[in-house]
């Protein structure tokens, strides 16, 4: 096949993964790496939990060896408000599939209620309100049915049925909780699409959005013990754990990170019960307000040769605190 027919194939390629996706129940959402980076698409009730406010983006380019196959963005701000017993966030995340064809985009605003079981014991509280559209472009779509086999070019329309509808909007909602013990110890659980909005794009499709449950916890181990260097100089490891559920979909990452401010590297498994799906490495810096991430999923399936892996962008800007009479600690866990 030449050059050309490659890149069809390609293209093809991603685009009829996307296709399968448009005639089920199983979307998936898309994921993070540094899931602590993206603290509100991870859960709700980490909104404000810094206390001081903070801005956040992530970029993710999953599968580049397969043509722009899926890059996802994602913006958040967030803060505590004393007079509301809470923290307030916004959360913006943009997913476009196979070069744009198939676009999922979601706007929401969520509201933390924090408060102390103990003196020790810090409780969150969430609910999260959200715009959802999901959108296609049905001509940029490539088929089996359309290609020249000897040549790989396009030479004819396909004889796939088009959808009735080529976007969707609907209203999405999702819950979460997170308790805090002492900066140590830390866990949430996160439930989200309690609706499961429909997203079918034909008139007969009952396809909804699974609804998606996320467990995670941590510590954080302090290795100044023994170590005579600046007290102000935080040297920790964090093991975590991350579970998520959506449909008939399981994941499972354990890891965990290094932190010797201003630097941070990490290292990770990602198991889908089914198969092993990646190892991800992390490589982080904390300069003043300012924190910046990478990290790569190394794909260990079927799909390394031909898939890329996936590169991601984080950064984070923590804005001056103006609260200065407060009964709720900042909640200190990984920041990618």
């Amino acid at each position: 096949m030449q050059k050309t027919g490659i890149v069809k194939f390609r293209v093809s390629f991603t685009i009829i993964l996307i296709l399968a996706s448009l005639r089920t129940a199983f979307a998936q959402d898309p994921e993070f790496s540094q899931f602590y980076a993206n603290p509100l698409y991870l859960n709700p009730a980490l909104s404000g939990s810094t206390i001081c406010p903070r801005a956040m983006g992530s970029y993710r380019n999953q599968w580049p060896g397969l043509g722009k196959a899926y890059n996802t963005y994602s913006f958040s701000y967030d803060q505590y408000f004393g007079v509301l017993h809470g923290g307030l966030g916004l959360l913006v995340t943009a997913d476009r599939a196979g070069g744009g064809s198939l676009n999922t985009t979601t706007i929401g605003l969520s509201y933390a209620y924090m408060f102390n079981i103990t003196e020790k014991l810090n409780a969150s509280l969430a609910i999260r309100g959200s715009y959802y559209q999901r959108r296609m472009v049905w001509e940029n779509f490539i088929f089996g049915d359309q290609i020249d086999p000897r040549s790989g070019e396009v030479f004819r329309p396909t004889s796939e049925k088009a959808p009735d509808y080529s976007s969707i909007i609907a209203p999405d909602f999702s819950a979460g909780m997170f308790l805090d013990y002492g900066g140590l110890v830390y866990g949430g659980l996160a439930v989200d699409h309690l609706t499961q909005p429909k997203n079918g794009f034909y008139a007969d499709n009952t396809s909804r959005l699974n609804m998606k449950v996320t467990a995670h916890a941590g510590s954080v181990i302090n290795l100044k013990q023994g170590y005579g260097g600046d007290e102000e100089r935080e040297f920790s490891i964090s093991p975590n754990i991350l579970y998520q559920q959506q449909g008939s979909f399981h994941q499972l990452n354990l890891g965990a990170y290094l932190t010797f401010d201003p630097l941070v590297v990490g290292l990770w498994y990602r198991h889908n019960f089914e198969n092993a799906d990646a190892l991800i490495v992390l490589a982080g810096i904390h300069y003043k307000n300012l924190r910046v991430g990478y990290s790569y999923d190394l794909n260990v399936s079927r799909l390394f040769s031909v898939s890329g892996g996936a590169h991601e962008v984080s950064a984070s800007w923590q804005f001056p605190c103006f609260e200065r009479k407060r009964k709720i600690r900042a909640i200190k866990c990984p920041r990618f």
